[in-house]
């Protein structure tokens, strides 16, 4: 039995930081069904490397299938997330916004939004928290320690919905690392490109002055 009650989890995008959360994801006994643009077959390899708990398909089929859902695509992709598979669902999203891969945008330019709440507006039947997107992807996988380590790397996390929060909390700690609630996903900004909470590493006592930090928007 996984920490969550959960037991599979869907990738849409299956780069640096879907290949290595599906590995973390395996190693602590989930099923992951990981999708790309590209196709299932192009998954071969990490299929082959991640073992009989994992399967190769289509965004929507991905979707379909996971108990919960990780989408870590390019920001610029995000509207090709299937909308009707994730109903009911919580969404991790871990994307930021890189204008030089994803076009200028200019209602994040203006700070008129957030990623997540864009993604929350696209996805009006799922439920978003913006989790792991602060964290170098080769991190991951070697920066997770036991609960009351005293080095414990900590993650912000940012949602709407309070249950959706706990349950990205509890995931996140059986990852090996300590959520911190950053608030709504308006705040999500605050741990992003370019801000003081952005890919440092920080214990949980640590985060909240790093997320003050960032200021405000304005």
């Amino acid at each position: 039995m996984t920490a969550t009650g959960l037991s599979t989890i869907g990738f849409i995008g299956a780069g640096n930081i879907g290949g290595q959360l599906a590995r973390l994801a395996v190693a602590h006994g989930y099923s992951v069904v990981i999708s790309n643009s590209r196709g299932p077959e192009t998954l071969d390899p990490l299929v082959a490397e991640l073992g009989p708990q994992a399967r190769a398909a289509t965004p929507a089929e991905a979707a379909e299938a996971g108990d919960i859902v990780v989408v870590t695509v390019p920001l610029n992709a995000y509207k090709a997330v299937p909308v009707e598979p994730l109903a009911g669902k919580t969404v991790i999203d871990t994307n930021n916004y890189y204008f030089e891969r994803d076009g200028r945008i200019p209602e994040l330019d203006e700070e008129k939004t957030t990623t997540s709440q864009m993604l929350q507006e696209h996805l009006p039947t799922s439920t978003v928290v913006k989790a792991f997107n602060n964290i170098l992807a080769a991190d991951l996988t070697t920066d997770g320690r036991p609960a009351g380590d005293p080095d414990r790397r900590a993650l912000p996390i940012a949602g709407d919905d309070a249950a959706a929060k706990t349950l990205v909390s509890t995931l996140l700690d059986e990852f090996g690392f300590d959520a911190v609630d950053a608030g709504p996903l308006a705040d999500s900004w605050r741990f992003e490109r370019d801000r003081p909470a952005y890919v440092v590493r920080m214990t949980a006592a640590e985060v909240p002055a790093k997320l003050a930090a960032a200021g405000t928007r304005r």
